[in-house]
């Protein structure tokens, strides 16, 4: 389920004008226009999604494949492809689905509803991949990461995942206490698809132990 998500969002991104490799949307004005439309059409706008027009209402699951630029799309993925994978061998991949979909889908209109009367795009899966991070977070406290901080000089330092997701949450924390409802990132979309994700793994899962396996890898991006 992980490795297919990837795969749909990748096609969906290179396909479309987002990418800017389909020669069909054209170039300069073209595209950019091309490109807005396409994140009109797909992405989820909260004045429209609040209104109840049932168009609107399928949006947030449409933006959950839908990345505005290559660095969107490669930072997503490359969590996704980190801690998606143990996540789901713990959860099952019917569970697993089911669980990244809903959670993006929650965490996206919890940003709308905070939001309600913007008219800005929101586009990503980053709702959706901050859930399956509170949820590894909860299932896999000590699992070894491998990650790679700018100010540490992108040295590959290894530290227990709970160290590594509690410095990422905090960071998104703050980012978001400073961010409008104006184009950017949706830090409050994270931060949401977070909490959602470690609540449901600890009601699910709680008293159920959970080993790591051993031979576990990861690296750290941003989505």
């Amino acid at each position: 389920m992980t490795y297919g998500v990837i795969g749909v969002c990748a096609l969906v991104f290179v396909v479309g004008p987002a990418s800017g490799l389909a020669a069909s949307y054209g170039t300069g004005e073209d595209l950019v226009a091309a490109q807005s439309a396409h994140f009109r059409r797909w992405g989820v706008i909260p004045a429209d999604l609040l209104s109840g027009a049932p168009p609107a209402l399928l949006t947030p699951l449409s933006a959950l494949f839908v990345h505005g630029n290559w660095l969107h799309l490669l930072g997503n993925m490359l969590f996704l492809f980190v801690f998606g994978a143990m996540a789901e061998e713990r959860m099952g991949h019917l569970r697993f689905g089911v669980f990244y979909v809903v959670s993006g889908y929650l965490a996206l209109a919890g940003y709308a509803m905070v939001h309600a009367d913007s008219a800005q795009t929101l586009v990503g899966a980053s709702g959706a991949i901050s859930a399956v991070l509170g949820a590894f977070l909860y299932l896999f406290p000590r699992a070894r990461v491998t990650s790679l901080f700018p100010f540490l000089f992108f040295l590959p330092l290894r530290f227990p995942a709970w160290i590594v997701l509690v410095f990422w949450f905090v960071l998104q924390w703050l980012a978001a206490r400073g961010a409008g409802s104006g184009p950017g990132v949706a830090y409050l979309a994270h931060l949401i698809g977070f909490a959602l994700g470690f609540l449901y793994a600890w009601a699910r899962y709680r008293g159920i132990r959970v080993k790591a396996p051993a031979a576990a890898t990861e690296g750290e991006g941003q989505p």
